[in-house]
């Protein structure tokens, strides 16, 4: 690979550039060290959103946002600093390829059910009483559970109960805004009407690991409610074994009738940290967003400690040295997205394991 060296810099070489340019014509001579890099040159950074900053600004947004007024949905995004340049609106970046948001619905709220070629998927952070309409099915939603909504499905959401509900989104967006494929379409009827009983897929797939013999045959969401006391147990059973060293206990959801990651783009995890949990170090091309559903301890990323505890939510980018630590008096769990598909899809996914990390500096969140 071609490197710089002072010829580059002379100014025989700078006037040429500067010719061409005027032309709209690029040098490859002086472009090839950047555009084809020995390794990946990450733009976003790590970074930590305290969970009370997020919350203070998400009830302020009630009182000024409804979904009566517009908007489609009361959410507020994490803009990662250094993505911050992408236009417009820093394309919704929280990592390379992802973006994340949380968002909340107030009782007798309706929101409008829509669909787009933006897979997404929802974490439910706290509350109770609120609804899913997903293809036509209302999935009541409870604390822990993981819902999914791939490309192309009707979504909207309800709240018949008496507090806030609060979840996290996560969406594909900057990866499709960047290959030029967003379409959205609005529903004729506002919120879609369910045409299946409530909670359908989730009796469907009471069992565990079985299916239906009709599921045999691929399809986009069979399951599109996983039960936060189902994951749970799933957790509570790989305990009794040796622990990930770089992950902890962690469970991935999937899609029953293919085997593949629940949503096309984005994988899921949940991962639970044992007592005096230290993980080893390790870097991968996929980028990840944490939300730390339960638990306290930190995370050093690139020689950065991040603290965290309960609500907060973080980011790795790709290729950063991380590793994970539980300093609670018990188990921590950790809700974590990653672009795993889609770097996997282009054969450029890569894991490397590293040294035990100095840490240089303690990151100082903003509050």
């Amino acid at each position: 690979m071609a490197e710089k060296n002072d010829f580059f810099e002379s100014e025989e070489v700078k006037s040429f550039n500067k010719k061409i340019k005027k032309d709209d014509l690029g040098p490859l001579w002086s472009a090839i060290p950047e555009l084809v890099s020995m390794e990946p040159k990450v733009t976003a950074q790590p970074f930590l959103w305290k969970w009370d900053m997020v919350k203070r600004h998400l009830m302020e947004a009630t009182e000024i946002f409804t979904p009566d007024r517009g908007g489609e949905r009361r959410a507020i995004y994490f803009q990662n600093p250094g993505l911050k340049d992408r236009e417009p609106w820093g394309w919704g970046s929280t990592t390379q390829n992802i973006y994340a948001a949380v968002q909340l619905i107030q009782p007798g709220e309706k929101a409008p059910s829509h669909r787009h070629t933006q897979s997404a998927l929802r974490f439910i952070i706290s509350g109770k009483g609120a609804y899913s309409i997903i293809q036509g099915e209302k999935m009541h939603m409870n604390e822990g559970d993981f819902l999914v909504t791939p490309q192309g499905l009707w979504h909207g959401h309800g709240h018949e109960g008496d507090e806030p509900m609060i979840w996290m989104d996560v969406l594909d967006i900057p990866f499709i805004f960047a290959t030029g494929g967003s379409f959205f379409e609005g529903h004729p009827d506002g919120l879609e009407t369910p045409s299946h009983p409530d909670n359908y897929s989730a009796q469907r797939y009471e069992g565990g690991m079985v299916r239906p013999k009709a599921d045999r045959k691929p399809m986009k969401a069979p399951v599109g409610s996983y039960k936060w006391d189902k994951t749970k147990a799933a957790l509570d059973g790989l305990s009794r074994f040796d622990t990930d060293p770089f992950d902890g206990h962690t469970v991935e959801f999937v899609n029953p009738s293919t085997g593949d990651t629940a949503n096309a783009n984005v994988a899921s995890w949940m991962q639970m940290l044992p007592k005096d949990y230290h993980g080893k170090v390790h870097r991968h091309t996929n980028s990840s967003i944490v939300h730390v559903y339960k638990g306290k301890g930190y995370t050093v990323i690139n020689g950065q400690k991040f603290e965290w505890e309960a609500g907060d939510f973080f980011v790795i980018p790709s290729w950063s040295w991380h590793e994970h630590v539980n300093i609670a008096s018990e188990e921590s769990y950790l809700f974590s997205v990653h672009d795993t598909p889609i770097m996997e899809t282009f054969n450029l996914q890569r894991e490397e394991e590293g040294e035990a990390q100095k840490v240089i500096s303690t990151f100082e969140p903003k509050d």
